[in-house]
C-alpha cells in the first residue's frame, strides 16, 4: 500500500476537525473536533510506522500515548462542559464569551461627589481643618463660634 492513501486521509481528517474548532460555537462540538484532529495523526503516526519498517514500532507506541491523553481530554473537557451548562445554561462558546466575568473596579461609576469628611481636609489631605469649604472659591472658611 502507498504512503499517499493515508497520508491524504488524514489530512481531510484534519482539516475536518479544524474546520470544526473554527466554525462550530457548541463546546462539545469543538472536543469531537479536536478528536478528529488527534485522530488525523494518530493515522499518520501508524502509517509512516509501517511505511518505515521500525523495529521498535515507535509510531504506534507514540499512537497508544496519545489515545490516551485523548481519553484523558475528553474526560476533563466534558466535565468542564457540564459544569459550565449547570451553571450557565448553555454550551454555546459564543455566549460564555460574553457573560465572562469582569474587573469590579471596571463596573463601578466614577462619580464627581467627594465624601464630606474628605472637603474638610488641608491640602496635604492629613489634618481636617476646622470650618467648611466654600463652595465658590475652595477656601477653607473659619468656624464661626456661636455663644
Amino acid at each position: 500500500m502507498h504512503l499517499a492513501y493515508p497520508a491524504v486521509l488524514a489530512a481531510l481528517l484534519f482539516c475536518v476537525g479544524l474546520y470544526g474548532v473554527l466554525a462550530r460555537r457548541n463546546a462539545i462540538l469543538v472536543l469531537m473536533s479536536v478528536e478528529l484532529m488527534l485522530n488525523a495523526v494518530n493515522l499518520n503516526l501508524v502509517a509512516f510506522d509501517v511505511w518505515l519498517r521500525d523495529t521498535l514500532h515507535s509510531g504506534q507506541a507514540l499512537t497508544l500515548f496519545t489515545i490516551a491523553i485523548a481519553a484523558a481530554e475528553i474526560g476533563i473537557g466534558l466535565a468542564i462542559v457540564l459544569a459550565v451548562y449547570r451553571n450557565r445554561g448553555t454550551s454555546d462558546i459564543d455566549r460564555l464569551r460574553d457573560t465572562a466575568e469582569t474587573d469590579e473596579a471596571e463596573k463601578l461609576p466614577d462619580t464627581a461627589e467627594t465624601d464630606p469628611a474628605d472637603a474638610d481636609t488641608d491640602a496635604g489631605g492629613t489634618e481636617p481643618t476646622p470650618g467648611r469649604v466654600d463652595g465658590k472659591t475652595g477656601k477653607t472658611k473659619k468656624a464661626e463660634a456661636t455663644t
